[in-house]
C-alpha cells in the first residue's frame, strides 16, 4: 500500500452487475419476433452496476445514494481484454443522480464482464438454473482479490414490451437473458461469498426490474459491513436471512484464508496425477486446467496454490480464461490458467511446451507431440504421499451413515462445515509433509552468514532418479523465495513440521559441532543392509584422485536429515470461537450505520470482560476485531489502541501493515491528540522507525556457491571458506591459508582452491559409503564416527587399517576382519616417530604409548607417518584440553585441524607438505607454547562448558543466562527436559537442553539491542528486559515472542517476582529500568497495577522480600510495597575513595544480610538489614579489579568478577565462592578468559556462568 492507498474496508470491495445493455435486448428481441425459430445469438456483456464502499459518509446523511460508476479507471489489474472498448451505461442514467463513485484502483471493469460470462452471455427462451463460478484477480505488484460471480436468468419481455407498446403479452413468446453478479473481496471467502449470493438469488427472484438495483446496492452495503475476523481461532458469523454465513480465519497472518473444500483435486485426480500436478507447479511449468464446469477451474487451482504453501507460486494465475482470453495460453513464461474443456483441441494443437489437466477426466499430458516426461516428484516422498492418501476419508455421507436425521438447516450447514474443517486439515498436513520430505534439509547446505546456497552439492544428496526433478526445481522463483525464508529464519509451517518430525538422533545431528556428513556408528548399522563391499578406497588414502569420474550412490553423499521417518499425523481439533454480528441496520442511512458500529463495540466490550485474563489468544482477537470496527467507523485513534493491545495479547497478530496505513490516514487534530496519549505516541513512533529500517533493508538475494575465478588475499579466501561449507572457524581458517599460500605474495591460487575443495567433497561424500564389519561397530560407541582411515598397513598388532574416531585410534584387521583398540586419546602418553628396520632399509614408523597397557603400538606407515603423527599428536592435544576444560568443542577443533591437514598434503604439490601442514596442528603447538595448569577447585567444581555462539559469525557476550526446570507430567506438545536459556549481546536468545547440553533452538531474535535480564514465570512464559525498554515474552512451547510490554521508557535493568499465593497466576512482577522507574505488573492481565519513580543514578537491580530493595549506581534503596521510601544506603565517604558506583546487591535475610559490591572495587560490604546504619563488615576479593555479578546459593555468596592477568595465564574472569556466616572465600574458581557476565543458579545445585565476547562460553559449576 502507498500513502495514498485508503483504509482497508470490510468484507466487500466491490458488487459489479453485468449483463446485456437494453439496445441488445431490444435488437435481439425484435430480430427473434420476425425470424422465429432461428438461433439466438450471444451477447456481449456490460457493466451495468458498480457497488463499492463507502456506501455512506458523514456528508451523505440527506442523500445516501451510490449513483454511477466512474469511467476512469487509475490502474488496471494483469488481465486485460484483447479488444478494449468503451463502456456502455445499462440505459439512461436518471437525471437527478449527479454524483460518481469511483471504481476500486485494482478492479479492471474492461475484462471483468467477459470474466463474468466466459463462455458468452446467452439469451434463452426457456427459464435456466442459476449457476455459480469464482475468480482470482491479480494486479501488476502481485496482489490478489478473489470473486464469486451468480449468472441467474431472468424475463426480459416486460420491458420490451411495453416500450414497444404491445398489450397482449401473454400471447408473445418469452425470453430469458442471463445477468451476473460478482462480488469481489480482497479475501478469499469463496464458500461464504457463495452463501450470500444465495441469499440474494432468493430477493432478486421475487423484486420487480426496477428494484433491483436497489437491492443490490442494499445487499452491498451491508457486506461492506461485516469485519473480516483475525487470524486464529475466532470466527466471525453474520446472517443473510434465511442463511447463516460464518468467516473462517486464517491459522496464522502469513497463511491465507481457507474457505473452500481441499479435497476437490483429490475426488477428480489419482495420486501419480496429484503429484504430477504439485510438480509441475514446483518446476514452474506452462500449465493449463480444462473443464467442463467453470466453478471448478478457480477452485482447483486455488487447492493447488494451497498445497504447496508454505512455498507461493509468483507467476500469472488466471483460472478463468474467456474465449476471447485463449491467446494468453501463448505467454512464453510460467503461468497457471484454466479455460473451457471445448477449447482443449485447439490449445493443445497450438501451443507446444504445456501441460494439460483434464479435470473431467483426471488426465494430465503435455501438449507436445514428442515423448516428453511430466515432472515426476521425488520417489520416497511421493511414496509416503501416497500412503497417506489412502488414509483420508473422501466421502461425508459414509462419515454421517450412523448418524440420525437433523431437522435443522443451519445445524446440518454447521455439522458438514466441522467435517469439512477436519478434513482440510488432514489434507493440509500431508501436503504439507509432502513439501517437507521434498526440501527437508535444504538448510544444510545453507551458509547462513554470507547467504549463500550450495547447489552442487545439496544435487549430490538426491537420488538419481529424482536429480531431474530437484535440477529444475533449484532454478525456479519459488524455490529462490523459500530459500529466502529459510534464510530469514522465517517460523512457518514448514519449519514447525520439519522440527517436530525429526528423529533423536536427526535432532542430535543437527545440534552437535559435526559439520563434516559422517555416520555415527548407528547409522552406519541401518545401513548395512548391502553385501560388505570393503572398507572405502578414499578414506585408505591420502591421495586426491580428481580425474576419475563416478556415479556414488546416493546413500554416501545422504545427509542424516535426508532419512526421515513416517510419523502419524493427528489433526488436533482447536477449540473455535463463533463472534456473531448484530442484525445489520438500513445499510444506507448513516446514523444507522454508526449506531450499528457502535452496537458491535458494545458487544465486543461484554466479550473482552467475560474472557479471562489468562486467556490472551482470545483477548487478542477481541481486541483485533475491535481495532477493525473502530477503523470502518472512522475512529481511528480507538483502532490504534486497540492494536496496541495486542502487544500484550499476542503480537504475533500484529497487522503491521494494517498500523502503518492507519497511522498515514490520522488527521492533523488526531496527531494531536496522539502525541497526548503516550502508549499511541510510542505505537506511531515504532511504526515510523520500522518503516525506515525497511528501506535500508538488503535486497537478501540468495547466492549460489562458485568456486573463485581469480588470485584470493586472506579476507577474500576466508569469505569463499566460509561459503564452501568447509569450515566456519575464522582462526583455522587463518592457519589454512597460512599452510595453502606457498611463496609470495601470500594468496591461494584459484586452482588450488579447486584441487583443495574438491579433494575435501569427495573425501566428505565417500566417508558417506563406509562400511565397517559387525565385529567392528560392536565395539564403538553409537554416536562414534570414523573420521579418516589409513591404507593397509603392518602394525605390531598385525596388518590392517588403523582408524580416528573422536574418541580413539584402533586397528580394522585384514583377511578375517576384527577389531584391535590401539588406544583412546586421553590414554596417550606418549607419540613419536622412529625408523624400524626392514632388510637393508630403515621405514619410518609411528609409535604409541598407552598410560594403561605396557607394550607400545608401532605401525610402519611409510610416507603416510609424518602425517599421522601430526594427527595423532594434534586429536590427543585436544582430547587434553577437552578433559581440562570440561569442554567438547576442543575435540571437534581438533578433529577440524586433523581434516584439514590430511585435505592439506594431499593437494600441495610440494616436496614437503608436512611442513605446511604443521601449521595447522594448533593444539599441539598450544600445549607445548603454553601449558595450562588447572587448579584443582576449579578442576573439582567444573563439570562443563558449551559455546552458545558456535553456529553465528563471531563470538558473542554471554548477557544473561537462565535455568528453567523440566516437567514432572509428560505433555505431547512440550518438551519436559529443564533448559537453560542464554541472551547474547547480538539481540538474540538460544536455548540449550539441559540435560544432553544440545542446542535446541538457535536463534530466537529480538532486535539488536542488548538483553539485560529474564525471568521465568510458569511452564510457558519467560521475561526478558531489553536496551530498548520492551519487556519481552517468550512463549516457551513455541519459542517465539508473542507479547511485548511497552510501558517503560528506559532501558530495562532487572525483574522480581512476588508470590501472592501457592498458584502461578497469584503474582505479580516488579520491574525496573536505568531511568528510575519501578512498575509493579498483575501477572494474569499484564496490566500495570503501580508506577514508582525514583531519583537515583542508573536503577540496575531489584529484589523483593517481604520490602522492596533497589540498587543504583549511587545508592542501596529499601520501599515499602507502595513505593514509599524506607530506608537508603549511600556510598560511603571512604569508599568513594575506592570505587565509583555500586555494581550488585544480594539479600540474605536469614542472616540478617545485604550484600554490595562495586563496578571497580575487589571490596564486598555487608551490612546488616535491621539497622544499616551500623558500619558494614568488608571482604576484600584478591586479584579482583570489579565485581560484575553476585547471586546467593544455599549458605554461599557466588561472586563474578574481572582479574588482573598475570604471567601467561589466560583467566580473565573469575568466581569467588564466600561462605555466608564467615565471610571467608571457600574457592577461587578460573572460570572464563573474558570477564564473567552473568550468574545463575539451577535449583542450587549447579551454578551457570557466562563470560564477556572474547571467551564467549557458559560453564556449569558444581555445588557443594
Amino acid at each position: 500500500m502507498s500513502m495514498a492507498d485508503p483504509l482497508p474496508s470490510g468484507l466487500l470491495e466491490a458488487c459489479v452487475v453485468v449483463g446485456p445493455s437494453n439496445d441488445q435486448i431490444k435488437e435481439v428481441y425484435e430480430s427473434f419476433l420476425q425470424e422465429n425459430g432461428s438461433p439466438l445469438p450471444l451477447l456481449d456483456p456490460e457493466v451495468l452496476q458498480v457497488h463499492a464502499p463507502p456506501f455512506v459518509t458523514k456528508g451523505s446523511v440527506n442523500e445516501p445514494g451510490v449513483g454511477n460508476f466512474s469511467r476512469t479507471q487509475r490502474r488496471f489489474s494483469f488481465i486485460k481484454k484483447k479488444n478494449d472498448r468503451h463502456l456502455a451505461l445499462a440505459g439512461k442514467a436518471k437525471e437527478e443522480t449527479t454524483e460518481d463513485v469511483s471504481v476500486p484502483k485494482d478492479l479492471d471493469l474492461v475484462a471483468l464482464p467477459q470474466l463474468c460470462f466466459p463462455g458468452g452471455l446467452q439469451v434463452s427462451q426457456k427459464q435456466q438454473e442459476e449457476q455459480f463460478h469464482f475468480l482470482v484477480f491479480t494486479d501488476v505488484f502481485g496482489n490478489q482479490s478473489h470473486g464469486v460471480v451468480l449468472q441467474y436468468y431472468k424475463p426480459v419481455q416486460e420491458r420490451m414490451l411495453k416500450h414497444n407498446g404491445h398489450q397482449r403479452l401473454s400471447k408473445l413468446p418469452r425470453l430469458y437473458s442471463a445477468y451476473g453478479i460478482c462480488i469481489i473481496s480482497k479475501h478469499p471467502y469463496y464458500n461464504a461469498l457463495k452463501d450470500c449470493l444465495s441469499s440474494l438469488l432468493g430477493r432478486l427472484k421475487t423484486c420487480q426490474n426496477t428494484d433491483m438495483e436497489q437491492e443490490v446496492k442494499e445487499f452491498s452495503a451491508k457486506l461492506a459491513l461485516v469485519p473480516t475476523p483475525p487470524p486464529g481461532q475466532l470466527h466471525v458469523m453474520f446472517t443473510l436471512r434465511p442463511v447463516t454465513i460464518v468467516l473462517p480465519s486464517k491459522e496464522d497472518k502469513n497463511h491465507p484464508v481457507i474457505d473452500l473444500d481441499l479435497h476437490l483435486p483429490f475426488l477428480c485426480f489419482g495420486s501419480r496425477e496429484l503429484l504430477q500436478i504439485i510438480s509441475s507447479i514446483l518446476t514452474e511449468q506452462r500449465m493449463v486446467f480444462f473443464s467442463s464446469d467453470w466453478a471448478k477451474l478457480t477452485l482447483i487451482a486455488e487447492c493447488f496454490m494451497l498445497y504447496i504453501r508454505p512455498l507461493r507460486w509468483q507467476h500469472p494465475l488466471v483460472p478463468t480464461l474467456s474465449r476471447q482470453m485463449l491467446d494468453f495460453v501463448m505467454a512464453p513464461t510460467p503461468f497457471l490458467m484454466g479455460c473451457h474443456l471445448s477449447h482443449y483441441d485447439e490449445v493443445a494443437m497450438e501451443t507446444g511446451d504445456l501441460i494439460l489437466i483434464n479435470i473431467d477426466e483426471g488426465k494430465v499430458v503435455s501438449s507436445d507431440y514428442h515423448d516428453v516426461d511430466l515432472p515426476e516428484a521425488p520417489q520416497t516422498a511421493a511414496e509416503c504421499f501416497k500412503r497417506r492418501r489412502k488414509g483420508l476419508q473422501l466421502h461425508y455421507d459414509l462419515e454421517v451413515l450412523h448418524q440420525g436425521i437433523c431437522r435443522d438447516v443451519n445445524e446440518l450447514r454447521m455439522q458438514r462445515r466441522r467435517w469439512q474443517n477436519k478434513l482440510n486439515g488432514d489434507i493440509q498436513n500431508i501436503t504439507l509433509e509432502l513439501i517437507v520430505n521434498m526440501f527437508r534439509d535444504v538448510a544444510d547446505h545453507l551458509n547462513y552468514e554470507h547467504r549463500v546456497f550450495n547447489t552442487d552439492e545439496f544435487l549430490k544428496t538426491r537420488e538419481p532418479g529424482d536429480q531431474p526433478f530437484y535440477k529444475t526445481v533449484l532454478e525456479t522463483h519459488i524455490f529462490h523465495s523459500f530459500l529466502k525464508d529459510r534464510l530469514n529464519g522465517k517460523f512457518d509451517t514448514f519449519t514447525r513440521m520439519e522440527q517436530s518430525t525429526r528423529t533423536e538422533d536427526q535432532k542430535r545431528w543437527k545440534a552437535s559441532l559435526d559439520f563434516y556428513r559422517r555416520r555415527t556408528v548407528k547409522e552406519m548399522a541401518l545401513k548395512n543392509g548391502r553385501p560388505d563391499t570393503g572398507l572405502n578406497k578414499r578414506l585408505g588414502t591420502s591421495l586426491p584422485n580428481l580425474g576419475e569420474e563416478t556415479n556414488p550412490s546416493v546413500l554416501r553423499h545422504m545427509s542424516p536429515t535426508k532419512i526421515f521417518p513416517e510419523m502419524p499425523l493427528t489433526t488436533s481439533a482447536k477449540p473455535v470461537k463463533m463472534f456473531k454480528l448484530i442484525d445489520f441496520p438500513p445499510p444506507l442511512s448513516y446514523p444507522h450505520v454508526c449506531h450499528y458500529f457502535g452496537d458491535l463495540v458494545l458487544q465486543l466490550n461484554k466479550a473482552i470482560s467475560a474472557t479471562p485474563p489468562h486467556d490472551s489468544n482470545l483477548l487478542a482477537r477481541y481486541h483485533y476485531l475491535r481495532g477493525l470496527v473502530n477503523m470502518l467507523n472512522s475512529k481511528r485513534l480507538d483502532a490504534l489502541s486497540d492494536f496496541q493491545n495486542l502487544y500484550k495479547t499476542d503480537m504475533e497478530i500484529f497487522p503491521e501493515e494494517l498500523v502503518r496505513v492507519l497511522v498515514d490516514s490520522l488527521q492533523t487534530e488526531e496527531k494531536a491528540q496522539a502525541e497526548r496519549r503516550s502508549e499511541l505516541r510510542w505505537l506511531i513512533s515504532k511504526v515510523k522507525n520500522n518503516d525506515k529500517s525497511k528501506r535500508v533493508e538488503s535486497d537478501g538475494r540468495v547466492k549460489k556457491f562458485e568456486l573463485p575465478k581469480s588470485p584470493m588475499q586472506l579476507e577474500e579466501f576466508v569469505k569463499c571458506t566460509q561459503e564452501s561449507g568447509i569450515v566456519r572457524d575464522v582462526g583455522a581458517i587463518q592457519r589454512l591459508f597460512e599452510a595453502l599460500a606457498v611463496g609470495e605474495p601470500k594468496q591461494i591460487d584459484p586452482e588450488m582452491f579447486r584441487v583443495f575443495y574438491t579433494f575435501w567433497k569427495e573425501t566428505e561424500a565417500e566417508a558417506q559409503d563406509l562400511f565397517l564389519p559387525d565385529e567392528v561397530m560392536e565395539r564403538l560407541d553409537s554416536r562414534e564416527r570414523v573420521y579418516k582411515l589409513s591404507s593397509s598397513v603392518n602394525t605390531s598388532y598385525g596388518v590392517g587399517k588403523i582408524a580416528v574416531t573422536q574418541k580413539r585410534l584402533f586397528l580394522v584387521t585384514t583377511g578375517r576382519p576384527g577389531y584391535v583398540e590401539i588406544t583412546k586419546f586421553r590414554d596417550i602418553e606418549e607419540v613419536k616417530i622412529s625408523a624400524a628396520p626392514f632388510l637393508l632399509l630403515r621405514i619410518p614408523s609411528l609409535k604409541i604409548k598407552n598410560r594403561l597397557k605396557k607394550e607400545i603400538f608401532e605401525a610402519n606407515l611409510k610416507s603416510e607417518c609424518e602425517l599421522w603423527n601430526l594427527m595423532v599428536k594434534e586429536m590427543w592435544a585436544g582430547r587434553i584440553m577437552a578433559d581440562n576444560h570440561k569442554d567438547p568443542q576442543y575435540v571437534q577443533q581438533a578433529l577440524t585441524n586433523v581434516l584439514l591437514m590430511d585435505a592439506v598434503v594431499s593437494c600441495l604439490q610440494i616436496q614437503k607438505p608436512i611442513l605446511a601442514a604443521s601449521k595447522l596442528a594448533y593444539y599441539e603447538r598450544l600445549r607445548h607454547e603454553a601449558p595450562m595448569i588447572i587448579p584443582k577447585p576449579t578442576a573439582e567444581t567444573l563439570k562443563h562448558k558449551i559455546n552458545p555462539s558456535q553456529n553465528m559469525r563471531s563470538l558473542q557476550s554471554v548477557d544473561v543466562l537462565l535455568y528453567t526446570p523440566g516437567q514432572l507430567t509428560f505433555s505431547a506438545d512440550l518438551d519436559g527436559n529443564p533448559k537453560l536459556w542464554c541472551a547474547l549481546s547480538c539481540g538474540k536468545v538460544v536455548v540449550f537442553d539441559a540435560v544432553s547440553w544440545s542446542l535446541l533452538q538457535n536463534c530466537i531474535d529480538l532486535g539488536d539491542s542488548q538483553l539485560n535480564c529474564m525471568m521465568g514465570l510458569d511452564q510457558e512464559h519467560l521475561w526478558i528486559g531489553s536496551q530498548d525498554s520492551v519487556i519481552y515474552i517468550i512463549n516457551t512451547r513455541s519459542m517465539l515472542c508473542h507479547k511485548q510490554l511497552t510501558e517503560h521508557r528506559g532501558e530495562v535493568t532487572d525483574f522480581a517476582l512476588e508470590k501472592l499465593s501457592h498458584r502461578p497466576s497469584h503474582a505479580q512482577v516488579y520491574s525496573c529500568s536505568a531511568d528510575g522507574t519501578v512498575i509493579v505488573w498483575d501477572v494474569p492481565s499484564l496490566r500495570v497495577k503501580r508506577r514508582v519513580h525514583l531519583t537515583c543514578d542508573r536503577l540496575q537491580s531489584i529484589q523483593v522480600h517481604d520490602t522492596v530493595w533497589c540498587c543504583a549506581r549511587d545508592c542501596v534503596m529499601e520501599l515499602r510495597q507502595n513505593g514509599c521510601l524506607l530506608r537508603k544506603i549511600s556510598l560511603l565517604e571512604d569508599v568513594k575513595t575506592k570505587a565509583s558506583a555500586f555494581s550488585r546487591i544480594t539479600l540474605h535475610m536469614e542472616r540478617k544480610q545485604i550484600w554490595t559490591s562495586f563496578t571497580d572495587s575487589a571490596e564486598l560490604y555487608i551490612f546488616e538489614s535491621s539497622d544499616p546504619t551500623k558500619p558494614p563488615k568488608r571482604v576484600t576479593l584478591p586479584d579482583c579489579c570489579g565485581v560484575t555479578c553476585m547471586i546467593r546459593v544455599k549458605d554461599q555468596v557466588w561472586i563474578g568478577c574481572s582479574s588482573g592477568v598475570t604471567g601467561l595465564s589466560k583467566v580473565v574472569g573469575k568466581i569467588f565462592v564466600l561462605d555466608s556466616e564467615s565471610l571467608a572465600v571457600e574457592k577461587e574458581l578460573e572460570a572464563h578468559e573474558d570477564c564473567v557476565r552473568t550468574l545463575f543458579s539451577a535449583e542450587d545445585r549447579y551454578v551457570l556462568s557466562g563470560s564477556a565476547r572474547l571467551d564467549g562460553k557458559i560453564a556449569i559449576w558444581r555445588v557443594d
